[in-house]
């Protein structure tokens, strides 16, 4: 009895032992996987971020293409669609037919200002 004990001990300390240094090698390999994905979209990622800057600025609610291709250099025009769409803006066209980005967060700043620009116009 006490060798079945024994044997019964041994085998479940060497898979709690075995599970730990797997689950260690693993994390450390997940973490490296992931850095390595970072740096790999790290452009796009800091692309990204600059449109948000861009369209989060206190004085425009919406930024031009135009502007925003100038400033957000080096991509096709459908890829910096693409970024913006992520960026979380959505586009808009203006009444000459150009082309203008507004981060949908921003929406109800927006619509207080045309609500105010209204309204003075009125008076």
């Amino acid at each position: 009895m006490n060798s079945a004990l024994w044997s019964t001990f041994s085998a479940l300390l060497g898979a709690l032992v075995g599970g730990g240094i797997s689950y260690l090698l693993n994390r450390q390999q997940f973490r490296h996987q992931l850095r390595l994905a970072q740096e790999q979209h790290r452009t796009e990622f800091m692309a990204e971020e600059t449109a948000r800057h861009f369209l989060s600025h206190k004085s425009f609610t919406d930024r031009s293409f135009d502007a925003l291709r100038i400033h957000l250099g080096g991509f096709e025009d459908d890829e910096l669609r693409k970024i913006l769409v992520r960026a979380g803006a959505m586009r808009i066209y203006r009444d000459d037919g150009s082309e203008w980005w507004r981060l949908l967060s921003r929406m109800d700043e927006f619509i207080e200002r045309k609500d105010l620009e209204r309204v003075t116009r009125e008076i």
